[in-house]
């Protein structure tokens, strides 16, 4: 199974149109276009009946105390875990590609709506991103963030974050994933059913906001 994007090279810079924030002479960081990449793939295996997507960035930062702060900055050998940016379930396999900016575009204080979501006539479902759980404590932004938010690592980390965007080919139709689900949940629910697996890896920085 292959998988490209035409947005960006596998192991290259993902372009800020393509990311939650970008860098802001004044004010650090502000808000960008968000659109999530064109992503397209081939070769699936004979038996798919569906195909899952996820996007994980696994440089996030597991102690929250020092991100964005003026004074600090973030190692590189900071202990760092999974932040999942998009959790994408039942996608049939006569679909061969997402058109950028066709699931996400610009940011959407308190979240885009889901987890159903009209494609064309195709109905796929969207999982909730970990966006929900990062501003869980902001009026301004809190809410259930459903779909594809992209990149917005801390300004002051000195890791540049890969972002991993996996797909994998399932012998269900349906995920079995009910109501709200989360990406921790749909990769419970991907056990034993996966057939094949392809993935890209796109790296981007806020440091340069500095």
């Amino acid at each position: 199974m292959k998988l490209w994007s035409d947005s960006f090279d596998n192991g290259a810079a993902i372009p800020g149109e393509f990311a939650f924030a970008v860098p802001d002479p004044e004010t650090r960081v502000r808000f960008a276009d968000n659109r999530n990449p064109h992503l397209a793939w081939d070769d699936i295996p004979a038996g798919t009946a569906s195909l899952v997507l996820l996007c994980i960035d696994g440089d996030a930062p597991t102690v929250g105390t020092d991100v964005n702060q003026d004074d600090k900055t973030l190692p590189v050998d900071l202990p760092r875990g999974d932040f999942y940016h998009w959790a994408l379930v039942d996608i049939p396999p006569t679909m061969t590609s997402l058109p950028a900016g066709s699931q996400s575009s610009g940011v959407t204080p308190h979240g885009k709506p889901g987890p159903a979501i009209a494609n064309g006539g195709t109905h796929l479902r969207h999982g909730l991103n970990d966006y929900t759980g990062w501003f869980a404590s902001d009026p301004e932004m809190a809410g259930r963030y459903f779909g594809y938010d992209g990149p917005c690592p801390p300004w002051n980390d000195e890791r540049v974050h890969h972002y991993i965007f996996r797909l994998y080919a399932v012998d269900v139709p349906q995920l079995p994933v009910e109501g709200e689900f989360t990406a921790a949940q749909v990769l419970h629910a991907l056990h034993g059913h996966i057939l094949d697996e392809a993935q890209i890896i796109g790296t981007y920085t806020l440091r340069t906001a500095r």
